[in-house]
């Protein structure tokens, strides 16, 4: 099969289109014909050299993908095969075939172009168990988002207002603002702007009930300070590059929690609660209550440019590469 390798760690990689082996689906994985791959925050870390786990190379990068499942492995869900599934692999997505675990598989609706189904899994996975498992988000309660223009972002929002949230959408450019109010963001206020907290808190009459926060750095303790007596903030990652030390007495005095959200982790370690989720995920899908915009679908050359993005916040929605291995030189 054709695959997209990583020959050596870097910013730019180095990449080569190759014929390798394709995989087989080991026990409790599905093989799945890759049909699209979604490209994110993580891709850029982990091929600049970044993350903490470093793949050998060569090795086929790609975690996030949708596809038709050929075959299971032992264990397997044997219901899989034959249906279109969103999925996460880690890593080897790039590539004709890929295997994923069939637990990190979410069959998709029928109505769901499979660009849109390479580009939702894991930031909206994330979202609805930062909101509702972590959070315990109600109808009614205002959310405040951070990086409301990043992939994690755009779906919280859609989350978030999906169960009866007031949404404040946080993000740094004129453009990414006018990106969170389309998808539905009840006010978008510019975090590089004097001051913002205390004008989004006279905005709102008061604080907001939860914060989801994927950008850290010099953003996460004016949020946390924007939070009502009893709220919550839900940390989901480091975008901005910097880990943030919050004041314990903030806290204290708001009463207020900090709760971790590793979805990864809750996957691996938690498999019969993550497969209720993808299906509560999948049902709000289907309802209609959830509405992932259809992401913009880019050639495989633009792989490089898309990482540079993304190292550089520039990037606004998730992309998606389809695998036009054929047309590339």
């Amino acid at each position: 099969m054709k695959a997209l390798q990583c020959l050596s760690y870097g910013d730019p990689p180095e990449l080569r289109i190759a014929e390798t082996a394709g995989p087989e689906p080991g026990p409790g994985e599905a093989l799945i014909a890759v049909e699209a791959v979604g490209i994110g925050g993580f891709d850029a870390v982990l091929l600049g050299g970044r993350y903490q786990e470093r793949p050998a190379p060569p090795f086929v990068p790609g975690r996030e993908l949708a596809g038709r499942v050929l075959a299971v492995g032992e264990g397997g869900d044997p219901a899989l095969v034959g249906l279109r599934v969103a999925a996460i692999a880690f890593t080897g997505a790039l590539a004709e075939r890929a295997v994923a675990r069939c637990d990190h598989c979410m069959a998709t609706p029928p109505d769901m172009d499979a660009a849109t189904a390479a580009s939702v899994l894991s930031a909206y996975a994330t979202s609805l168990y930062a909101l509702e498992t972590c959070g315990r988000m109600r109808a009614g309660e205002t959310v405040l988002v951070l990086g409301g223009a990043g992939t994690v972002g755009a779906a919280a929002i859609d989350i978030a207002r999906g169960l009866g949230g007031r949404v404040v959408a946080a993000a740094s450019s004129a453009e990414k603002l006018a990106f969170c109010r389309a998808r539905g963001a009840d006010l978008a206020v510019d975090y590089g702007a004097a001051d913002w907290r205390r004008a989004m808190t006279e905005t709102l009459g008061g604080g907001v009930d939860l914060v989801l926060d994927p950008v850290g750095g010099a953003l996460s303790e004016p949020a946390f300070r924007s939070l009502a007596p009893g709220g919550r903030h839900l940390v989901v990652g480091f975008a901005a590059g910097e880990i943030p030390r919050l004041p314990l007495n903030l806290p204290l005095l708001k009463r207020a929690s900090v709760v971790g959200v590793d979805w990864g982790g809750f996957m691996q370690q938690e498999p019969a609660a993550n497969r209720a989720l993808l299906a509560r995920l999948r049902t709000l899908f289907e309802a209609g209550i959830l509405r992932p915009e259809r992401p913009i679908v880019h050639p495989l050359s633009a792989l490089v440019g898309l990482l540079d993005d993304f190292r550089n916040r520039r990037s606004v929605g998730k992309p998606v590469i389809r695998l036009d291995f054929d047309t590339v030189r």
